[in-house]
């Protein structure tokens, strides 16, 4: 029998899964910041990794959105300490808890059987990088003879495509990095055995870890877990899986049938997240900036049926084109996506380039835009905050003296 929630009562759920309600604890020592990040990556399932760099890189916006302004090398020690979580392709190059190494064999699996990713790769070049790691490793592709053939990105080296592969195939792993480079390693030497070895594992010519069915059954549920309620497309987006496994297995896992007043398709909800529901928890949500790769947000037509906003990224649009900015980063408060800032930085002035509000009451907004850029300012070290741009233009006045208000008050 299906559960009839509705679509606030479906955000609340998603708010509460994510880490996003409640306030940002008091930063403590260094070891409780990087604990708490450590945590979140297991309660997340996937920190999604990105090379832009605005206020700060996607994962560590991700761990401030939960958090606040944690130390900056606090959640940099939490995520490459190199045991308790990895890299790998998951929604998409994400930071992952170790312990779901071996729920990602399927994929391993389907890598090693294709025998390419976007490049040939030749034998040669990967049993040189394989003596490399088990005579000098850890090594970077720079220690190896670089990334590059040529000044083209796509142009990778033979090492470079070698020690993809092996990444893509698990016999390498990528637990740490340093200046944004990933360091390699042999999987041998980093992974528990516990998890690259157990009796009755399949073992496909070297790829050894459960059969290709257990991995997709056991990512489905922690798809959903994370996601606390979802159509078939949210759940299998979050590892990106197939839509038809979550539909065939959804009712074996134990989730719950749930219909979503406004969606137009089935939904799904943990038994865990209906309960917490029925608790009938009022606690506010966080207000902050989320980057476009936050998991709350980062499957676009979930994050229209449950806030309402049509969000993409437009760094890749060319500048006249763009309708919100380079890297819009939506404003969370009380619940809402109110509003897009556009942030960057100049010296010490946090630049709010453009701020879109959306339809909704302007009072709010223009507080949530206040206190987001408030402590993010805070967080990243700057001491001024601008706002240039403000649509629609009719909203700017409120929007700076709400600013200004702000400031005052955290004065």
């Amino acid at each position: 029998m299906s559960v009839s929630i509705t679509a606030a009562q479906a955000r609340r759920i998603a708010l509460w899964r994510q880490g996003l309600l409640g306030s940002a604890p008091r930063a403590g020592k260094l070891a409780a910041q990087e604990q708490r990040v450590h945590d979140m990556v297991r309660f997340l399932g996937a920190v999604q990794l990105d090379t832009i760099s605005v206020l700060a890189r996607t994962h560590e916006l991700v761990a401030y959105a939960r958090f606040g302004a944690l130390e900056r090398t606090a959640i940099e020690a939490a995520y490459w300490n190199g045991d308790s979580s990895f890299e790998y392709w998951s929604h998409a190059a994400c930071i992952l808890p170790v312990e779901s190494w071996p729920l990602f064999t399927f994929r391993r699996r389907h890598y090693a059987s294709r025998g390419i990713r976007w490049h040939e790769v030749t034998k040669k070049s990967v049993d040189n990088v394989l003596a490399r790691l088990h005579g000098d490793g850890p090594l970077t592709t720079k220690d190896i003879g670089g990334a590059k053939a040529s000044g083209y990105w796509w142009d990778w080296s033979d090492s470079k495509i070698a020690m993809e592969y092996l990444l893509d195939t698990g016999l390498v792993v990528c637990t740490s990095r340093v200046g944004w480079r990933r360091i390699y390693d042999l999987a041998e030497r980093v992974i528990p055995t516990s998890l690259r070895a157990r009796r009755g594992w399949n073992d496909d010519e070297g790829i050894i870890g459960p059969s290709d069915e257990e991995c997709i059954r056991a990512l489905i549920l922690a798809g959903a877990e994370v996601m606390g309620v979802g159509t078939a497309d949210d759940i299998a987006d979050v590892h990106r899986l197939s839509k038809a496994d979550v539909r065939r297995n959804a009712a074996e896992l134990g989730l719950v049938p749930v219909q979503v007043q406004g969606w137009s398709e089935p939904a799904w909800a943990t038994s865990d997240a209906l309960e917490w529901l029925g608790q009938g928890s009022r606690v506010r949500s966080r207000t902050t900036l989320l980057s476009p790769f936050d998991s709350i947000i980062w499957h676009r037509p979930r994050t229209q049926r449950l806030f309402g906003m049509q969000h993409r990224l437009e760094a890749y649009t060319p500048a006249p084109k763009r309708v919100h900015g380079y890297f819009a980063m939506p404003v969370l408060h009380r619940g809402e996506l109110v509003a897009r800032v556009d942030p960057k930085r100049e010296g010490a002035v946090l630049v709010a380039s453009r701020v879109t509000l959306e339809e909704g009451p302007v009072a709010s907004a223009s507080e949530g835009i206040a206190l987001a850029l408030i402590e993010a300012a805070r967080w990243v070290g700057c001491e001024d905050i601008r706002v240039d741009e403000v649509i629609p233009a009719s909203a700017a006045r409120e929007v700076r003296a709400a600013l200004k208000d702000a400031r005052r008050l955290a004065s």
